[in-house]
């Protein structure tokens, strides 16, 4: 039997918005058989660390960034710290595992192939490295993946960079690793990297990896399936 992912475009919202809309997706599928569920966003500039991270790979003093308006958040994924902004597309799938393949190892390799699929659409040939997790053109890393799952359902997810602003990355280790080099679709195919078509690629490799028929469903409907789930900070109201 096909499963069905339904696919929701954030547009641009700030991390803390899109963090707590995705324990509420969380909320709502452990509460009942809510969709299985790929949120798809850009955020302002901002630093998360996940668990295995702390601030001594920031670079840059978190009061200055904060001055700047850039956000830092210390989260619940895996991996250390990363940067997430314009020029990015970071997707958040909220899937149960137990949908799929109830394995958190299968299911990074999985999150790669997509992003690997989608890469490659665009004539960009993308490996993994070995004893790493993400995804890398040459010796330039394009995408970072970070996650948590508990019971089996899956929260946090990947990053992809199109147009990036690279030097946010200078300011970090990104993901812990010193000397690496972050790269961008954009250092491959100059000014011809369309957001919508990249996204359609995305959206398509993710459905043929995960066996799974994709539903491009309007952020107004999710707010309306979400009615009456707990939700602190009236990000369904807004």
């Amino acid at each position: 039997m096909t499963q069905s992912i339904q696919v929701v475009d954030l547009g641009r919202m700030e991390y803390a918005a899109a963090w707590a809309l995705q324990k509420t997706v969380v909320g709502a599928k452990r509460r009942g058989d809510f969709p299985d569920t790929l949120l798809l966003v850009e955020h302002p500039p901002v630093y998360t660390i996940g668990r295995r991270g702390g601030e001594q790979h920031l670079l840059v003093p978190r009061a200055r960034l904060e001055a700047e308006g850039v956000a830092v958040h210390a989260v619940e994924r895996g991996g250390d710290i990363t940067f997430h902004g314009p020029g990015q597309l970071v997707g958040y799938p909220i899937l149960n595992l137990k949908n799929f393949r109830p394995d958190v190892n299968v299911y990074l390799r999985q999150l790669e192939e997509v992003l690997i699929g989608t890469l490659g659409c665009f004539g960009i040939a993308a490996g993994r490295q070995p004893g790493l997790t993400g995804v890398w053109a040459g010796d330039a890393k394009l995408a970072a993946i970070g996650v948590s799952a508990h019971g089996w359902i899956t929260m946090h997810g990947f990053a992809l960079n199109l147009t990036t602003d690279l030097s946010y990355f200078d300011r970090i280790v990104p993901c812990g690793i010193r000397g690496q080099r972050v790269g961008s679709m954009a250092q491959w195919l100059g000014d011809a990297v369309s957001w919508a078509a990249v996204t359609d690629a995305l959206v398509d490799c993710f459905g043929r990896r995960f066996a799974a028929e994709m539903t491009r469903v309007p952020l107004a409907d999710l707010r309306n399936a979400l009615d009456g789930v707990p939700d602190p900070v009236g990000l369904l109201r807004s």
